[in-house]
């Protein structure tokens, strides 16, 4: 298209908080892995970190419905870890 940059111009490189988010996203898909394969507590070790490197997303970003949706993401998955153990 006319006047717009080519794509590697918009993005020249990664930021920090770019790389921790797509870190984030590779320990929450495998903890959803671990999930299939039926390894716990594994599976909840790798949520546990997502969760965590996604709440330092939100911080990072300021954005406070990140961080709050990850606090309810881990206080339910640590009620379900201990109430199942």
């Amino acid at each position: 298209m006319v006047g717009l940059p080519e794509p590697e111009a918009q993005h020249p490189h990664m930021t920090r908080v770019d790389v921790l988010k797509w870190v984030a996203t590779v320990v929450q898909l495998i903890g959803y892995g671990l999930t299939g394969l039926g390894m716990q507590p594994w599976n909840v070790f790798a949520f546990f970190a997502g969760i965590a490197l996604w709440f330092a997303v939100g911080v990072m970003w300021k954005d406070r419905a990140i961080m709050v949706v990850h606090v309810g993401a881990f206080l339910s998955l640590l009620i379900g870890y201990v109430s199942a153990n």
